[in-house]
């Protein structure tokens, strides 16, 4: 799938961009092109990578005509540029708009136009019944991506458009198992929102196997979920200090926009969710069942379940989570 490709990655700096580059180089792409603003960390990358393989070009995906020329030539595209800080979002709503909903559609022009064989974008669970600016914002992304079929000649060219939807990667900057960490050796108390949070649970690596096999199987329209396990705030935050310290901890309240539980699949979309070895499948109203079952043999409904959100699903025990908190090597010995 990947040997001889040529790769695009817009928001390529990001952690996800960074390790999903890592992980591509492995396995013979003939090119990657690492597409974002941050001219900074793009000399950072070039340093740490330093493989003739990448490619660093500066730009914006609000800027098609830049997007245009970036993209000539490429074989697999993967949108992970957006505007993220959910309290900035709300503050500055306008410009968010603009990068992950209109940059999104500039993402998607240039695709056709340059005949990517396939483009797959970066979703979120806060896209899912979404009760922050950000959260909608993703949902528009994915709403463009699956049904910008619809805007492709088929008799020239048809890019498979589809997305991947996940929650929080473990350790990744922001997330909860670095924040709580930081607290601990900052010698001050661990802020929880609610003792009865839960959220899913997976890593970088999962992340990657994830994307990578939807990027393989998908024939374009569908929205990839992987099926994944989670963990309850009180019994994460009782396996770090076992192993830290425990400086006590407060409730400070859910914050607005933030979830008690995190929603991967909701009850309306039920109704289109297929489950498929290791993942959920959600198709669009225009996906023909029997196509489907061409497409992902022995792939059937789900049953029995309303929502897929983190409450409902099988939780880490402590030794699981102590297992991927030391994988992180965020606590020195």
């Amino acid at each position: 799938m990947f040997d001889g490709k040529t790769v695009f990655i817009t928001g390529g700096t990001g952690s996800l961009g960074t390790a999903l580059t890592s992980r591509l180089l492995k396995m013979g792409v003939k090119q990657i092109r690492i597409f974002s603003r941050n001219e900074f960390k793009q000399v950072e990358m070039e340093n740490k990578f330093d493989d003739d393989r990448l490619r660093f070009l500066l730009g914006d995906i609000r800027d098609l005509p830049r997007l245009l020329r970036a993209t000539e030539d490429v074989d697999i595209l993967f949108h992970a540029a957006a505007l993220k800080h959910v309290p900035k979002i709300e503050y500055n709503p306008f410009e968010a708009i603009k990068t992950n909903v209109y940059g999104s559609q500039n993402v998607i022009d240039a695709c056709i136009q340059n005949k990517v064989e396939r483009a797959v974008c970066i979703g979120s669970d806060k896209g899912v019944s979404p009760l922050n600016t950000y959260g909608a914002t993703k949902l528009l992304m994915e709403k463009l991506f699956i049904s910008a079929k619809r805007y492709s000649n088929p008799e020239k060219h048809l890019t498979k458009f589809f997305a991947v939807r996940y929650g929080n990667v473990s350790g990744s900057s922001g997330s909860v198992i670095p924040k709580f960490i930081e607290q601990i050796k900052n010698k001050q108390k661990i802020s929880i929102t609610d003792e009865h949070m839960t959220r899913f649970s997976i890593t970088m690596d999962e992340a990657l196997d994830f994307v990578l096999e939807s990027t393989k199987i998908g024939h374009g329209s569908e929205i990839f979920i992987p099926k994944l396990r989670a963990y309850d705030i009180m019994e994460l935050k009782d396996t770090i200090v076992e192993l830290l310290d425990d400086p006590g901890f407060e409730l400070i309240g859910i914050r607005q926009g933030e979830k008690l539980h995190e929603i991967l699949i909701n009850n309306d979309e039920i109704k289109n969710a297929w489950e498929y070895n290791n993942l959920y499948i959600i198709t669009d109203d225009q996906y023909k069942q029997e196509s489907l079952r061409d497409f992902f043999p022995g792939i059937k409904k789900i049953q029995n379940l309303d929502k897929y959100s983190s409450d409902i699903v099988q939780k880490l025990s402590r030794d699981e989570l102590k297992k991927i908190i030391t994988e992180l090597k965020l606590i020195s010995k």
